[in-house]
This record gives structure tokens, C-alpha cells and sequence, in this order.
């Protein structure tokens, strides 16, 4: 186990429980046949406009077979809440990009979710030991209103760099804003420095 708790960041109020945020309806379709995407081939460039080369899939199946960790941390929303000591239980990012390696010339990329939604992330956020694709959320099945049934967890940025119902990620050649990065929150999003906003980058 992991524990990635800490004080509560500047800025941030503390409540009791994960409010039920997120961007278009609660998907309902079954773990089962739940899959994500990991792509980006820098060697062979996609045309433009064209999706990028597919380095491989995992099912939700799939992912329970790969080692498996428990992480004992925060989630912090750029709007100024915070919950503590959320235990999530997964497998560490740093296992799937061993399994589907970033090519040469990468310089970060974009985790995709269900509705097109997606966050840049930096390759260094998704090797820290707490960022995990999660499963279970304290000690049960990680519920669909949560993200469920996998969600990118990286406690240590704000929560919009943990994108519920994940789908997979996009290695990148360039830099690329994700949904909300695009929409005026920083491309960072650390809140212990609190970059909220793209204003402040």
C-alpha cells in the first residue's frame, strides 16, 4: 500500500465525501465489456486528422490480472474542495506504460474517457507510485458515479486530471490541451502550488 495523504492543499475546503461531479451522464454499460486504448506510435505518424496508431488494448478483464495496488489519498477539485484519505485500489499507471511504452519523441499525452473527454498528462505524473488505474474505491467495486468500472486516479494534480470512466490514453509528439485545459485550467494543475487556471501558466 500506498499512502499518498497529506495536508490539505492552499485554498482548498475540506468535506467529508466525494461530491458527484463530472462532465455528461453516468455511462451504463458493463464492466465486462469495458475496454481502453493506448496509442501514439511517434515512429509512424498518423496522417493528420487521423487517429494515431493503436500500441494495445486491455479489457477490464485484463487489467485485474496486472499487479495490483492500494493507495491511501486525497482528490482535490479546482474549484476549492477537497476529500482525504480515499483508499483506491488499481494498478499503477507505471505498470501499463512498461506494458505499452511511450515511443521516442513523446512528450506526454492525453488520457481519453468515455464522451470524448479527455486531460493531458505529463509522463512523470504517470510514474509517481499514486497514480494508479483504479477499480475499487474503499474496499468495494469503484461505482459508476465515481468512474467506475476504471477511472486514472493521480491524487497528487487536481481532479480533473483523474478523468472517470477512462478509455485509454494518446501518446503525444506536441503538446495538446486536453477538455478542461482547453477550457481555461491549467495544463498542470498542481494544487500545491494551486495552478487552477491557464492564466497563471
Amino acid at each position: 500500500m500506498v499512502d499518498g495523504a497529506r495536508a490539505l492543499p492552499p485554498g482548498q475546503q475540506l468535506l467529508t465525501a466525494l461530491k458527484i461531479k463530472h462532465y455528461g451522464p453516468v455511462p451504463r454499460r458493463r464492466s465486462d465489456d469495458w475496454s481502453m486504448i493506448f496509442s501514439g506510435d511517434a515512429s509512424r505518424p498518423a496522417p493528420e486528422g487521423s487517429p494515431s496508431p493503436e500500441l494495445g488494448r486491455l479489457t477490464v478483464r485484463e487489467l485485474a490480472d496486472l499487479p495490483q495496488r492500494r493507495v491511501v489519498a486525497g482528490l482535490h477539485c479546482a474549484s476549492g474542495w477537497s476529500v482525504q484519505g480515499l483508499t483506491w485500489e488499481g494498478v499503477p499507471a507505471s505498470v501499463v506504460v512498461e506494458r505499452f511504452p511511450p515511443p521516442p519523441g513523446t512528450v506526454g499525452l492525453l488520457a481519453y474517457a468515455e464522451y470524448g473527454y479527455s486531460a493531458n498528462v505529463r509522463l512523470a505524473d504517470l510514474a509517481q507510485p499514486t497514480t494508479l488505474l483504479a477499480t475499487r474505491l474503499n474496499g468495494v467495486p469503484l461505482p459508476a458515479e465515481h468512474g467506475g468500472p476504471v477511472r486514472l486516479v493521480v491524487p497528487h494534480l487536481y481532479g480533473h486530471k483523474s478523468p472517470k470512466w477512462f478509455r485509454g490514453w494518446e501518446y503525444l509528439t506536441a503538446p495538446r490541451r486536453g477538455f478542461w485545459e482547453e477550457r481555461g485550467y491549467h495544463v498542470i494543475g498542481d494544487p500545491w502550488t494551486e495552478q487552477r487556471y491557464s492564466y497563471l501558466e
